[in-house]
């Protein structure tokens, strides 16, 4: 991971901090050390969600585009691959995650936070997906995600005209699920991931799975896939667990 990319374990949950200074800015360096950080939180048996954080002023703000100025698609290619892995497997590892945004998440930043489950931001935060502004268009993902959460009209008004989109709005139109006060984005995060991690894990990675059915193979392959995940949840110790404290009265203990 290096000094681009810290990771921290504390209580079931894992902390990865962008620590590219001074904007966070994203290049084929920062997009590996994510990966790395991303599977090594994901395959430690003590961590049960992530929370994916950037700096007090600045998420990230995207790629280096004094670097990538002058470059050809197959210089570039690198870069845009290192990121565009880091987000799929943000968004296809069984562990929850959450993006906890203040100050600008732009660019490449933007797809970044697309790419956890939930996503906090800071009353003053932005974000935006600017690229066509600097002749290009979101590489990593951006469109497709954006697609998802706000359908593809509303997506073609944030990437044709590449604004930036202050906190609250970025709530009103479901780009973001809260907003919060600057100074405790990180730490309700942290603690509502800490709630995910002691929570039912099984459970949680199914519901997960059959969510990401609806968005990839929606109607009844969709329906289908949440229907064998239910059913093999039957057996594991979270549906053990979780139906016994119901029928004895008492909060589940899962994990115990």
């Amino acid at each position: 991971m290096g000094d681009l990319v810290r990771l921290e374990v504390d209580d079931d949950v894992a902390v990865i901090h962008l620590d590219n200074p001074p904007a966070n800015a994203i290049d084929l360096a920062l997009g590996l050390a994510l990966q790395d950080a991303i599977r090594t939180a994901d395959a430690a048996a003590s961590v049960g969600a992530i929370v994916l954080s950037g700096g007090p002023r600045i998420f990230a703000a995207g790629a280096d585009v004094r670097a990538m100025a002058t470059w050809g698609p197959e210089e570039v290619r690198p870069s845009v691959d290192a990121l565009g892995d880091a987000c799929d497997l943000l968004e296809t590892i069984d562990t929850v995650s959450i993006a906890a945004i203040n100050g600008y998440a732009l660019g490449g930043g933007m797809e970044l936070a697309l790419s956890c489950d939930l996503r906090y931001a800071a009353a003053d935060a932005t974000l935006g997906q600017p690229e066509v502004k600097l002749g290009v268009i979101p590489g990593a993902g951006g469109t497709q995600r954006l697609v998802r959460l706000v359908g593809p009209g509303r997506t073609r008004e944030l990437v044709y005209t590449g604004r930036f989109v202050p906190a609250e709005e970025a709530l009103s139109l479901g780009l973001v699920e809260r907003v919060l006060a600057p100074d405790q984005v990180l730490s309700v995060a942290i603690r509502d991931a800490r709630d995910f991690a002691t929570g039912p894990r099984q459970a949680l990675a199914a519901a997960k799975a059959a969510i990401r059915a609806a968005v990839e193979t929606p109607g009844a392959n969709g329906v289908q896939a949440e229907r064998e995940a239910f059913l093999a949840l039957f057996g594991t110790a979270d549906q053990r667990e979780g139906m016994a404290a119901f029928l004895e009265k008492r909060e589940p203990r899962f994990g115990a």
